[in-house]
């Protein structure tokens, strides 16, 4: 099919590339000149496993390209939406300036026929307020709202092979012709027997952001046990093992540390949280606010235990291990450990930090920082360790080998990653989240 991607950041970019990898004729357009430069060379502007391989061989077979010219979309039959929503600068509502943005250069050069695809994630009503404006302005395209998905590190996987797909899609025919439509784009996966959820626009746009505030709930949840733990003697760790067991609550995210981070949770609870308020039912997810907060302290925790072992923080030489959000990404927004970082800074302390991938984002960020490129050299003389984001790099590391390079023996477990009788064991004193 014929397909044109509006907005090639981190979700554009990968849908483009995996829509092109799948056989479609792929344009993505965008007004960020630097960027579709980056990628009609084939290099992605951002690190994601998988994602250099895809844009090489599609750009190379002719089935994707990029510009920034809004009338190549012309071509297109099929077009996906994929531009940002981040926070306002003034509240927690989502800015959908770049959605309206989109929409209206988009508009002027569809087709009667064309099915636009939203895949940005929006307050709910979006859609329905924008389907009145494709139908004043582009008369006889259609309007559907397709969620994404997407882990970031495995986003390539999750767009090529999807666990579910949903389609938010008007009344009658038309909305059954853009089921069609989005049937065939992703013909792959349907016929792999990937779960289709076909409904309306609200509920499609619900999906998305309840299930973000379900995934962000689970991990405070055993963020709020941790508290407890450490105040009581409990181990968390050996709790969430205990309850995951339970096939109604089961194990996976009950992982208890510094919390979740980056460019979609904590935007998006608090954008739903606010779009709830503008609904009158502000009520029904106030508990969301709790867990932002417990979200946020336990990166306060993290601090108060460097400071407990070190005896304060001016002066003292700590190891960082990880600055991005999460492993296998270099996203610094929102990052737990990039935050933690400055903080431990801004308190005195020395921070050398250390990630395979996030440290040309970070150096952006936070310049005042020391930045290393490996583990080794980040803990060579440090007075403290701490482990922030749980890269494979780090979790494997030896204890003994590390305990060499160090001037004390001491580390704070951020994510519970590390086997802390391996670490005890190899004369080290032990901090973990909750244990």
């Amino acid at each position: 099919m014929r397909i044109s991607v509006i907005g090639v950041g981190y979700l554009g970019a990968v849908h483009a590339a995996a829509m092109a990898d799948l056989g479609h004729t792929v344009v993505g357009v965008d007004v960020d000149e630097a960027k579709i430069a980056a990628l009609s060379e084939a290099r992605a502007p951002f690190f994601e496993p998988g994602l250099p391989d895809l844009l090489a061989s599609a750009t190379a077979s002719g089935r994707l390209r990029f510009t920034t010219d809004f009338a190549a979309v012309a071509d297109a039959d099929v077009h996906f939406v994929a531009v940002g929503t981040p926070q306002s600068a003034d509240g927690d509502a989502a800015d959908l300036r770049f959605v309206d943005a989109a929409f209206a250069s988009l508009l002027e050069h569809v087709s009667p026929g064309d099915v636009i695809v939203g895949k940005s994630t929006v307050p709910v009503g979006t859609a329905s307020r924008l389907a009145q404006v494709v139908a004043e302005r582009a008369p006889g395209a259609t309007l559907a709202w397709n969620p994404e998905f997407l882990r970031e590190g495995f986003a390539v996987k999750d767009t090529v092979s999807p666990d579910r797909l949903v389609y938010g899609v008007p009344e009658g025919e038309a909305g059954a012709r853009a089921a069609r439509i989005l049937d065939e784009v992703y013909a792959s996966a349907v016929a792999a027997g990937t779960p289709v959820i076909v409904t309306d626009y609200a509920t499609a746009e619900l999906v998305k952001v309840a299930a973000n505030a379900f995934l962000a709930t689970k991990i405070s949840f055993i963020n709020a046990m941790a508290e407890i733990a450490e105040v009581t003697g409990a181990d968390v760790t050996q709790l969430a093992d205990a309850i995951g067991h339970d096939a109604r609550i089961g194990r996976r995210f009950l992982n208890a540390g510094v919390g979740f981070g980056g460019g979609c949770l904590p935007k998006d609870i608090r954008a739903f949280s606010a779009r709830a308020r503008e609904l009158g039912r502000g009520d029904s997810v106030r508990f969301l606010d709790e867990v932002d907060k417990i979200n946020l302290r336990r990166r306060d925790r993290v601090v108060e235990l460097v400071r407990e072992e070190c005896g304060g923080l001016e002066g003292v030489r700590v190891a960082v291990l990880g600055l991005a959000f999460k492993p296998h990404s270099d996203d610094i927004r929102d990052s737990p450990a990039l935050d933690i970082a400055m903080r431990l800074a801004d308190g005195g302390a020395v921070v050398t930090a250390t990630d395979p991938e996030a440290i040309a984002n970070a150096r952006r960020r936070a310049p005042q920082l020391a930045f290393v490129e490996s583990a080794a050299e980040a803990a060579a003389g440090a007075d403290i360790v701490v482990l922030i984001t749980e890269w494979p790099e780090f979790t494997g590391l030896d204890p003994e080998e590390l305990g060499a390079l160090v001037s004390h023996r001491v580390v704070v477990d951020g994510r519970n990653a590390l086997d802390a009788e391996r670490w005890r064991s190899a004369g080290w004193r032990f901090r973990g989240l909750g244990r």
